[in-house]
């Protein structure tokens, strides 16, 4: 049933703690393919401050950002173990949630594996919630693994 998963990761013990779930998916099923997803956003300056940033200094920003990016994704890839199944990584600039809905469809994700902190309430509501926003506007069956130490409740 699940041939591509897509696994949404930004760097965090957080995200990480779907792998488990993951390496349980691809020894379970049919699954022949893992790609694990980060997006990061454009540098966008405060405003209203003191501080003015050149056009050049956001591209350097923007350019760390993205080798700090990758660098993790590369480091990720020597730690994750699906068995026969060699994982792959992409990354992407972009509104974060927009971007991983939109790559899903694009390439035939057959489903999202993702984690979330599990908030409620105001908190949710201030804070949003990346992985909430991806159930709600991807067009594929999402995975959403809580974290541990969650507390229930709403």
């Amino acid at each position: 049933m699940y041939r591509k998963i897509m696994v949404p990761v930004d760097g965090s013990q957080l995200a990480e703690c779907v792998l488990p779930h993951v390496e349980a998916l691809v020894r379970g099923s049919q699954v022949q393919e893992v790609v694990f997803v980060r997006v990061f956003e454009p540098f966008r300056p405060p405003s209203g401050g003191e501080v003015v940033l050149s056009e050049k200094d956001i591209a350097r920003i923007d350019t760390e950002h993205r080798a700090a990016a990758e660098k993790y994704l590369q480091e990720l890839m020597k730690r994750v173990s699906l068995g026969g199944i060699q994982p792959r990584w992409e990354l992407l600039r972009g509104n974060v949630a927009e971007t991983l809905a939109d790559y899903a469809t694009k390439n035939k994700v057959d489903l999202i594996v993702i984690a979330t902190h599990g908030r409620s309430g105001v908190s949710r509501w201030v804070w949003g919630s990346v992985a909430d926003r991806i159930l709600r506007s991807a067009c594929v069956p999402v995975l959403m693994i809580r974290a541990p130490g969650c507390v229930p409740g709403i």
